[in-house]
């Protein structure tokens, strides 16, 4: 893989907060590979836990977050309909080469959710895997691990981080 710097990666994770605060979720949904996976453990949970093994907020690979974007698109989804605004800070960028076609990013995030007249705040790191795809990047993997002691007072995490 040609080097990538880490001013590429920036303007990519730029590019998919402006995607997430501007609902265009089927468009986000379309940076991720085929196999991806989307994850947010429990803040209790070690960083390297398994869902397989430990309770997960989010554990979705790319079929079942593709059905969370339909749902969340549609009118029904009374949770967020009308849809909740957000703003999606990305920050401390960080990239490694893995010595295949992936990289380890790393990415501080602070997200705000207004919805109702209530504010809440989801701060916390998020671990991606990127492959660059065809000149494009793709997030192969996508893990954000929140740094609160509790979804209190946020509340649920209805909105994609």
């Amino acid at each position: 893989m040609t080097k990538v710097t880490r001013s590429e990666i920036e303007e990519f994770l730029f590019e998919e907060a402006d995607l997430l605060d501007k609902w265009r979720l089927p468009e986000w949904l379309s940076l991720f590979t085929d196999d991806a996976e989307y994850h947010v453990p429990c803040m209790d949970l070690p960083a390297d836990a398994s869902p397989d093994d430990s309770l997960f907020y989010i554990a979705d690979d790319r079929m079942r977050l593709g059905e969370r974007v339909k749902r969340l698109m549609k009118r029904t989804a009374h949770v967020e309909f009308p849809h909740s605004k957000t703003r999606h800070m990305v920050s401390n960028v960080r990239v490694k080469e893995r010595g295949d076609d992936d990289l380890d990013v790393t990415s501080v995030f602070a997200t705000y959710r207004t919805k109702d007249g209530v504010t809440d705040l989801y701060v916390g790191l998020s671990n991606y895997v990127i492959r660059k795809v065809d000149g494009t990047f793709k997030i192969r993997s996508k893990r954000c691990l929140l740094d609160s002691d509790a979804l209190r007072p946020s509340g649920r995490i209805s909105i994609i981080l």
